[in-house]
This record gives C-alpha cells, structure tokens and sequence, in this order.
C-alpha cells in the first residue's frame, strides 16, 4: 500500500468519523508506527488534520475535500469570474471537454447560447446543458462518484481518449512549475489529464490559492496547459516564469 493510497484512505475516514486511530491504520496498513506517524505529519502540515496523542482529528479544511455541494458555494464569486473569463474562449463550432469540479460546473452557465459540442464527466455539467438545443452533449461514462458527482476509472479515461476536442477546460488541486498539476485523488487527476492531451488547447481553471502550490498526487507537468485562467494575479515576475514554460496566464475581467 503506497503512500498516497494511505493518506486518501485517512482523510476518508477522518472525514467519516472525525477522528483516526494511530494503532488501528498501523494494523490496517501493515507498516510501522513511524510510517503512519509520518503520513499524519504530512497531512497535518497541510492543514488537514490536527494530530493528537494516539492519532489525530479532523479540521474544517477537509470538508472542502469531499462533498460536492458542500464546496460549490464557497469563493463562488471567484469561481464566476474565473469561468466567465474562460467562457470568452468558447465560440460557436468547437469541440470541447468541460473537467469535473465546483469551478468548472460554473462554466455551463456561460456557454448556454453557444453552437457547441461538449464532452464531460460531470453530472452537474450535463444537469446544466441537458435541454439545451444549442448543445450536442457527450457524458464520459464509467465508475460514479456519488460525492463528486462525476465519472472516474479506466472506462472514462478510454472514452475520453477517443475523442479530439478543440480545447480541454480542466481544473486541479495545485499547479507549480517545480511539479505541475496535482490533484488531491489520482482517479481525478487521470482523468484531467486524458482530457488535456486529447485537446488542441488546454485551459487550466483555478483560483489564484492554488498556483505554486503543490497536492498529493502529481499526475503531468505544466507543459500540458497553455493557459491558466484565474482570479486576481498581481504576480508579474511569476507570470513571466509561467509564460517562459509555454503557460499564459488570464485574469481579470
């Protein structure tokens, strides 16, 4: 059992009872105290959990981890701005894979008046567009997360790869240019990179918290985005050192 299927594995349940054991996921993973010692230190450094004498609790942060509708109201100003600033790059014709997320679900209210085909393993998404006349719809099948609201596994990595789209809108946990894109789950982070390598341009949506911050799964470089679209960015010299591996970003109105 590797290291990040362990600390999915604690963040599930600590999310799920609120509380870890230190003994029992040293028995349920079969390794020693300090390696379990040393994914809760990791987690804890993350803000995920607070670490107490025999294990650890949970903090408020991990519930932005789970439920979809729990997340979908928060920074919802954010998340509009960002995907109507994306929505400009969507015109009549295109081909296009929309990603899961709370931010990337935003993105279908702005292209509701557009003659377009969308790809995508998001429930929301098709919820959103479904009797849209405008819109021809294509649902990436596969293993349904019930909290996340959206297809996962080999079956929708297939899929996905055969289609060609004109541009992938996909989202992340973190990006950095020491590490690339990361995600908090590597079924998530598969798929999000299936999309990207399968388009003719690749646009990354985040708010700005995210950049130069790394998840627990890397799953591709940054040269897989050509841009990266967000909220208020007032970091030139970075913008400059994205731009120099190929990445735009875009922010603002």
């Amino acid at each position: 059992m590797d290291q990040e299927f362990r600390k999915k594995h604690i963040l599930e349940e600590i999310e799920r009872e609120g509380r870890v054991n230190l003994q029992r996921l040293v028995t349920l993973f079969n390794v020693s105290e300090m390696t379990v010692r040393r994914d809760l230190n990791e987690l804890e450094k993350k803000g995920f959990l607070i670490r107490k004498y025999g294990g650890a609790v949970k903090t408020e942060a991990i519930d932005t981890l789970f439920s979809f509708n729990r997340r979908v109201e928060r920074s919802s100003e954010q998340k509009e701005a960002i995907c109507r600033k994306a929505s400009q790059f969507i015109h009549d014709g295109d081909i296009i894979f929309i990603d899961c997320g709370t931010t990337l679900f935003r993105l279908a209210h702005f292209i509701k008046d557009k003659r377009i085909r969308v790809i995508t393993n998001s429930l929301p998404v098709i919820s959103e567009l479904l009797n849209n006349s405008l819109i021809r719809l294509s649902f990436v099948g596969g293993d349904i997360d019930s909290d996340r609201q959206a297809s996962y596994g080999r079956i929708a990595e297939k899929i996905i790869s055969e289609f060609r789209a004109d541009k992938a809108f996909i989202g992340i946990d973190g990006v950095s240019l020491a590490n690339g894109m990361s995600s908090f789950d590597e079924k998530e982070g598969m798929v999000t990179k299936t999309m990207a390598e399968h388009a003719e341009k690749v646009y990354l949506l985040c708010d700005s918290s995210k950049i130069e911050k790394d998840s627990y799964f890397r799953f591709a470089s940054i040269n897989l985005i050509d841009f990266l679209v967000t909220d208020s960015f007032t970091d030139k010299e970075l913008a400059e050192r994205y731009k120099a591996e190929g990445v735009e970003i875009l922010s603002g109105p």
